[in-house]
Order: C-alpha cells, then structure tokens, then sequence
C-alpha cells in the first residue's frame, strides 16, 4: 500500500476528524490547473462537496462554482468559513503571493499551498536569485536594475543574446529572450518606461542566455520533506518549433526523457530542491505545497532558470492524469507536515496536453465565442479536456480567455498520447481557435529515432 488508507471516519490528527460526509474542499482558481485538481480531488472518498472559485464552465460539471475573485482575499476567507471549508486547494500564484495561505490558516482550515513570504519565492525573481546564490543552487548569471537606463548600459557593455524579466508576476509572459542588443533595448523599454507588465516590470532581472532544454521538475514539500512528482515538459512559447512570443504555456507532456533518469532525479533534488527548501526553512519561510522548478539542462548540467510556487499550467493536468494515487491524503499530508509517510503511483504510459487558445493570443483577442465539438470529444477513450477561459451561457459554452483548453491525451509513449490527444483536438471548434501542432516533438522524435534503430 502506497499510503495509509484513509477512510470516512479516520482521524487526520489528534484533534480534528474527517465527518461521515467527507470533506468540505475550496479549490481557488478558475483555469485548467484549477480543473484538473477539481477532477482528481472528486475522485477521492475523503471528500464531501467541492466548492470552486471561480471556476470554469468545465468545473461547474463537477463541483459548486463561486463568484469570487481569487484576488478578492476578505469574500474568500468569508466564503470558506460560512461553507465550513475544511481544505483549501489554492491553484494560481496571484493569491498566494498576496497572503491567501495565511488568511486561511488563521481562520482554521488547512491549506494546501505556501504562505506569503514563502510564494514570494515566485513572486519576486530578484528574491529568488538571492535565495539561488546564498544556498549554491546553480543558476544564471545576473543583475537586477530599478532604472531603465542603467539596464540598458548594462545590456550594451554584456551583449546579446541575453534574457530580460520582470521581476514581479506577469502571468508566465514576463521571460523575454533577446538575441540582439536592440531587441533587448525594446525590452527593456517595454517592461520598465511602456509599463506593459504594470507593478510587475519595478525591477527587471537581466540573465545570460542559457542553452539546452527546459524540463519541469515539480515536487511536494511539507516544510521538510520532499516527495518528487514524475518529470514533465512544456511549450512556453506561441509559435512551432517553440518560436514566438513566450505565454503562459501551449502544452506539455509527462514523462519527460531528460527526468526519466534516476541519476538525473537525483541530481536535481541534491543540487536544486534540497539546498532551497533547507534553505528558505533556515530562512524562517518554510515552504508548504507544490514547489516547481523550471530547469534548463545542457550536456548534463544543471542551471535553475525559475522557481514557481504551485502546480504549472499546463504541467499539471498530464500529471494528474498519470496520478493513480489518491490526491487527498497527499494534499492534507503537505498541510500536516506528514508527508514522510507517502508515495505516489504512477501510471506508466504518457500524458499530452494540447492547449487551444484563442486567435491573436498572447495578444488581443476575441472573447464569447462559441464552443462545439466537446460532447464528441468527451466520448473519446483516454482523454481529458479540461477547461481553462470558457463560461456557460444560455445553456452554451463560450470563450472566455486566452488559453480556452487544454486537451489532454493518455497514450503509449508520447506517440500514443500525441495520437489521442490531437484526436480530441480536431472534434472541438470555434472561430479562429489556435493550437501548436508539435506539442511533445522532442520526445516524439526521439521515440521515432529509436524506432528506425530497432528496425535497422
């Protein structure tokens, strides 16, 4: 057994108990992250009713959707404690860098997800390059500057390429990689004179360029134990070939070939998870929840390009459809500081999400849009669509954001789960939708190079 088998009337602690009706959960957030963890957390016996906010038209299928901002921390905390919230699932980093974990605790429920001064890990890059630097955790070169014009002397004396970022949120987008001076120069101008990024772009974090391949490596940590999840990949940016402007993510797969390594895993936790959740603990800002790792890694070495304080969008939703274990006892062990006392099972075929957005993202675009296809879609085998910016009006379901979403396929290899979840892609339709046909293309030309090997 992979973890203790909780059951309706089992004792969490010594003082607070799991009612005969499950329990009460707010999962916070209204994107496709935030559906997959509503889809998974209603599979567990331990829960009663899910309430969700806001929510999607996807979400409402499965638990009570809220009108409530996630910003809006005074009516959330009012909310979780007329509904008796036991658990608080928070999904994006906008709440939880304002404090949501804290105000929660101090009405009494458990929450899954850090506290303020432990999210400004993701909210402030400037914060998390110190934190990089005082506990050896590889990473880029880099400066942070606060006037515009000594970044951009700064940017002619080092060359190009380099990268320019916000330091604040900026919604996945804030990472511009500059492959010459000039473009640089725009960035620059862009994030800290244009304001694009508002409050976000104060400071800007200006980093070498790094080469090799991103990985996301993702783990739960309970202050002090730290329990991986399996490796996963994703398109940050727009375009094919990974072209194009950077967004809040197209897709992404799980396994990914470069985690898919014992040693590799080792390495990563020795070098990277380890050093920093010791090191924020000695910090006095002990970390609680998802901690992700945005990685880029180069004829075997190791560079740290972010740390992100909750599950990735789109990372999360192959991950919680290879989780084969139950998500309850592992979200309450992360509040209880028990997670020692867990594994996880996986399933061992692969995960793709496909995301489809709508046209001109990451840009302007077009909202209330119609949606068809989905009812054939959901009839289809091994595959998940879950819903990011859509909404429910007059009994139809509407465009309602950039990323729509996200079809997620389970198949053998990436192969497999490249073949069933572009299936359920080409079933769903709406004006001018968008979505990368190459999701997963490394790790399915690799499976196909190993092929043409077998066959040679």
């Amino acid at each position: 057994m992979l973890f203790p088998k909780f059951t309706a009337r089992r004792c969490i602690n010594s003082n607070e108990w799991i009612t005969q009706m499950g329990m009460n959960v707010l999962v916070v957030g209204g994107g496709g992250r935030e559906h997959a963890l509503v889809w998974k957390i209603t599979q567990s016996p331990l829960v009663g009713t899910v309430y969700c906010a806001p929510g999607n038209a996807g979400i409402a299928q499965l638990a009570t959707c809220v009108e409530i901002s996630v910003d809006d921390l005074r009516a959330m905390k009012q909310f979780a404690i007329e509904k008796k919230i036991e658990l608080v699932v928070i999904g994006p980093e906008v709440p939880l860098v304002m404090g949501m974990a804290d105000e929660m605790q101090e009405a009494g429920m458990k929450v899954f997800g850090p506290n303020k001064a432990a999210a400004a890990i993701e909210g402030s890059k400037t914060l998390m390059k110190e934190l990089c630097q005082r506990y050896k955790v590889p990473t880029a070169e880099y400066r942070t500057f606060t006037d515009a014009e000594a970044a951009k002397a700064y940017v002619a004396g080092e060359g190009a390429p380099i990268v320019v970022k916000t330091s604040g949120l900026a919604a996945g987008k804030g990472a511009i990689v500059c492959l010459t001076v000039p473009q640089a120069i725009e960035a620059i101008d862009r994030i800290m004179v244009k304001r694009e990024f508002g409050h976000a772009g104060d400071e800007v974090v200006i980093e070498e360029f790094l080469e090799g391949e991103e990985a996301s490596f993702l783990a739960l940590v309970d202050g002090k134990t730290i329990l991986p999840l399996a490796g996963s990949q994703d398109h940050k940016a727009v375009g094919e070939g990974d072209t194009g402007p950077n967004t809040g993510g197209m897709g992404a797969y799980s396994p990914a070939a470069l985690l898919d390594d014992d040693e590799m895993v080792r390495r990563v936790m020795d070098q990277v998870m380890i050093p920093i959740v010791q090191g924020m603990a000695a910090d006095g800002m002990p970390y609680k929840g998802v901690l992700y790792a945005g990685l880029m890694i180069h004829n075997g070495r190791i560079k740290t390009l972010e740390f992100n304080a909750r599950f990735g969008d789109p990372e999360c939703q192959p991950l919680l459809m290879r989780m084969k274990s139950d998500i309850m006892p592992l979200l309450l062990a992360c509040a209880d500081g028990t997670l020692h006392e867990h594994e996880i099972e996986w399933d061992s075929r692969t995960a793709m999400c496909v995301v489809m957005a709508a046209g001109g993202y990451p840009n302007m675009y077009e909202k209330g849009l119609p949606i068809t296809g989905l009812e054939e879609a959901a009839e289809l085998t091994d595959c998940m669509v879950f819903h990011a910016g859509t909404r429910r009006h007059n009994g139809h379901v509407l465009t309602d954001g950039g990323r729509i979403l996200g079809v997620t396929g389970l198949g053998e290899g990436a192969i497999g789960a490249r073949i069933n979840a572009y299936e359920a892609v080409r079933k769903i339709h709406w004006k001018d939708a968008y979505y990368r046909r190459d999701i997963g293309y490394r790790a399915v030309e690799r499976e196909e190079a190993a092929l043409d090997e077998d066959e040679g």
